[in-house]
Parts: structure tokens; C-alpha cells; sequence
């Protein structure tokens, strides 16, 4: 029997794009690069007068996001030709060196303090590295293979939730002690889904879900300024020249762009009214310079890599791997609408940045590497792997008719200068 992804079909049947074996492979990456090729247009949009302000460049913050996206590119692509097994191998080593790094971010005088965030490692240069981002990488992978491991077993739910969901709430843990409650906020779907997929009781999300938000809840009581930021989300007016001046100018912009925008880099907001706005509220310099059909694209291209996420969990029979894509879209589509959300003012602001988009060097190349896995398993569907296999053998074939006349053509003449050296001698 063939493989319900490889068979071919009827005679006369013209395929349709997304019927082609590597449509999700060329869908995601186009996606990929779009939403990247606009993030950085808008960076240096939306930086320039920072930048030139604190340095004399308005290119200086846009040429560390273009570098960190060069960076971030290669490592993409070579991620994206490894084997499934491969990222089966390194989940254990990429879970110990996140937990190693969460837990040398918290040592005062290594991790530097933000905004009362003590979640960057400082590092040569004046780059930093942000440890909770790779945490989501490697909190995917290492989860996704030791449901793997247990797929026999997965209608007990203690196999299902030990030791997988004690480490899990260890990393959200660290996150919290760091300060970061939009990343944790973004590590718990990311659980959730993982657990969904491999099939835990429905009663016992009531249970983690009661738990989390208990705990967040906690953290923003006890402290003042997430408080504030609550406060303020619910009534920005009442504190317009304060708390409330960040959603308000976020909200005008989004406002002033209309459908079309005021075009490119013409942006009013940036000129100092908007705080982070080439950062947390690059969305709404996106609806203000490029106007609703430019915050639209951004919803559409997010769609798309969900979209495409989806079928790539739904064609392949191997657990590992349909794990680790609805782990990875969790992480990604979640962070972007809690991005979002807070610019619109549907959600509080939490200060997480969205995907590709927003600036910042450890959140781009962590997500350019999670979207190289998916391009991984989007090239080795049985369809897209068997048609790849075959370009690759025609490739060598054609290469050797190409070499053959030359190589004939050098015997030819070794074997005519060996007859006349040999007519000398005689």
C-alpha cells in the first residue's frame, strides 16, 4: 500500500500549490522571511530618532538587529537540513545549558537588571543574552522526547505529567524569580499544548491552569509596578501623562495610520512619544506608518506559520515530531498575540517582544532557530523527502554527462602524447 502522502495522483490531475511536496517547506520560510524583511525595515524605522539621539547614528541599533538577523539566517538553514534525530539527540544537553544559564542570570553582578527584570547576561561588546529564550527552545525539545519515550504508556497520567511537568513549572519558575511575567506567561501554553497533543485528561488543565493563575496573580500583587500596569489597562485615561501615556500613544498611532498609512518612516509617534517603540510597540508604528492593511499582512503572516504548523503536525506519524511543531507554534502565535494584544489594548502590557519583528538580538535568533526546525520537518515529509532525494541524484547525474567530454577529452590527449613520447623513444 502506498503512503497516503506519496501516492501520486490520477492521471490528468493537475496538482494544486499547496498539493505540492514542498509547499509547507516554501509557505513557512516565505512567511519567515517576510515578517523578518519587515521587522527590519521597521526597526530602523521606528529607531532612527532613539538612535540618533544617543549616538549620533540613526543606524546604530537597526545594524545590531541586522546582525543578529545574519546570525540568526544561517543558523536557520543549517537547522533546517538536520535529521529528526538529531534534535531527539540534543534536547538533554540543550535543557541542561538553559537551566545552567537561568540560574547564572539570577547571580547579582552577572545578571543585569531592567525594569526591575534581572533576566540578561551581559557579554562582550555591549550584547546581552536573554536565558529564557532558549529555555523555550530546549523546554520543547526535551519535553517532546520524553513524551516520545513514553508513547506506550500515555493513558496513565503520571506518565504523562512526571518528571516532564516538574521541570517545566522549575524553568517558569526561574523565569519568575527573574522578574519576566510575559515570558512565563508564554512558557504555560506552550506547556498546555504539549500536554493536549499527547492526550492528558482535560480535568487536569483545570487543576495547572487554577495553579498558574494563582501564581501570577501572587507575582503582580506583590509587586507595584505589574499592579500598575494592571490598573492602568483597565483605565489608561486615568493616568494619561503617566502609566497611562504608553497605551494611549500606542493606541493614537494605530489610529492616525488609517487604512493605508502615513507612509514609510514618516512616523510621528517615534519622534519620542511612544516609549519602545521599535521594541514592545513596533505593532503600533507597523499601523501607524503602514496603516491597517500593514497590521493586517502582520496577522496574516503569523496565520500563515501557524497554518502551516498545523499541517506539518497532522501529516507526520512520528509523536517526536508532531510534539515539537505544536510546541514551537504554541510559543510563537501565543507571544504574538500577547504582543499585540497589549498594543490594541485588549491585554495588559507584559514586555514581551513580537516574533521577527520587535528589536532584540536573543528573542530573533531563538525564533529563526525554532522556525529551522519546523523547516526540518517540512522538508522531511515522505512526500518532500522522496522529491528532494530524486533532485539530488539528478543533480549528480547532470554534473557527470557535464564533466564526461572534458575527462574523454584528456584521456584522449594523455594517450596521443604517450604514442608520440613513445614513437621518440623508438
Amino acid at each position: 500500500m502506498s503512503h497516503p502522502h506519496t501516492s501520486r495522483p490520477p492521471a490528468g490531475h493537475r496538482l494544486s500549490f499547496f498539493d505540492h511536496p514542498l509547499a509547507d517547506y516554501t509557505l513557512l520560510l516565505a512567511a519567515t522571511l517576510a515578517l523578518l524583511g519587515l521587522g527590519l525595515a521597521m526597526v530602523l524605522s521606528a529607531s532612527s530618532v532613539e538612535s540618533f539621539a544617543k549616538g549620533g547614528s540613526s543606524f546604530s541599533q537597526f545594524e545590531k538587529q541586522a546582525m543578529f538577523a545574519a546570525l540568526g539566517l544561517p543558523l536557520m538553514l543549517w537547522l533546517s537540513r538536520r535529521p529528526v534525530a538529531f534534535f531527539y539527540r540534543i534536547a538533554p544537553l540543550a535543557l541542561a545549558a538553559a537551566f545552567l544559564l537561568l540560574v547564572i542570570v539570577l547571580i547579582p553582578g552577572i545578571g543585569i537588571n531592567v525594569n526591575g527584570q534581572q533576566n540578561w547576561i551581559g557579554l562582550p561588546g555591549g550584547f546581552s543574552l536573554q536565558p529564557s529564550e532558549i529555555g523555550k527552545l530546549a523546554l520543547i525539545l526535551w519535553c517532546a522526547r520524553i513524551l516520545t519515550q513514553r508513547q506506550d504508556r500515555l493513558d496513565d497520567w503520571k506518565e504523562l505529567t512526571l518528571p516532564m511537568l516538574p521541570v517545566a513549572m522549575l524553568m517558569v519558575f526561574l523565569v519568575l524569580m527573574e522578574g519576566d511575567v510575559g515570558t512565563a506567561l508564554v512558557f504555560m501554553p506552550i506547556i498546555a499544548m504539549m500536554l493536549l497533543i499527547a492526550g492528558v485528561p482535560l480535568r487536569l488543565f483545570g487543576v495547572l491552569g487554577g495553579f498558574a493563575l494563582a501564581v501570577i496573580v501572587f507575582m503582580s500583587l506583590t509587586e507595584g509596578y505589574r499592579m500598575q500596569r494592571f490598573q492602568t489597562w483597565l483605565d489608561p485615561e486615568s493616568d494619561p501623562t503617566g502609566a497611562g501615556w504608553q497605551i494611549i500613544h500606542g493606541q493614537m498611532a494605530l489610529a492616525t495610520g488609517g487604512w493605508w498609512g502615513v507612509g514609510l518612516g514618516a512616523s510621528r509617534e517615534k519622534w519620542g512619544a511612544l516609549p519602545e517603540a521599535h521594541n514592545d510597540f513596533i505593532f503600533a508604528i507597523i499601523g501607524e506608518e503602514l496603516g491597517l492593511m500593514g497590521t493586517l499582512s502582520v496577522l496574516g503572516l503569523f496565520g500563515l506559520i501557524g497554518l502551516v504548523a498545523v499541517r506539518i503536525a497532522r501529516r507526520t506519524d512520528e509523536l517526536f515530531v508532531r510534539l515539537v511543531t505544536m510546541g514551537i507554534v504554541a510559543w510563537i502565535v501565543t507571544q504574538a498575540v500577547i504582543n499585540i494584544g497589549a498594543v490594541i489594548g485588549a491585554l495588559p502590557i507584559t514586555g514581551v517582544p513580537l516574533p521577527l519583528v520587535s528589536y532584540g538580538g536573543s528573542s530573533l535568533v531563538l525564533v529563526l532557530c525554532a522556525l529551522g526546525v519546523l523547516l526540518a520537518f517540512a522538508r522531511q515529509q515522505p512526500a518532500a523527502a522522496a522529491l528532494l532525494r530524486q533532485r539530488r541524484v539528478n543533480s549528480r547525474r547532470s554534473k557527470r554527462r557535464r564533466n564526461r567530454p572534458a575527462a574523454s577529452r584528456a584521456g584522449a590527449e594523455s594517450a596521443a602524447g604517450a604514442g608520440t613520447a613513445t614513437v621518440r623513444r623508438g
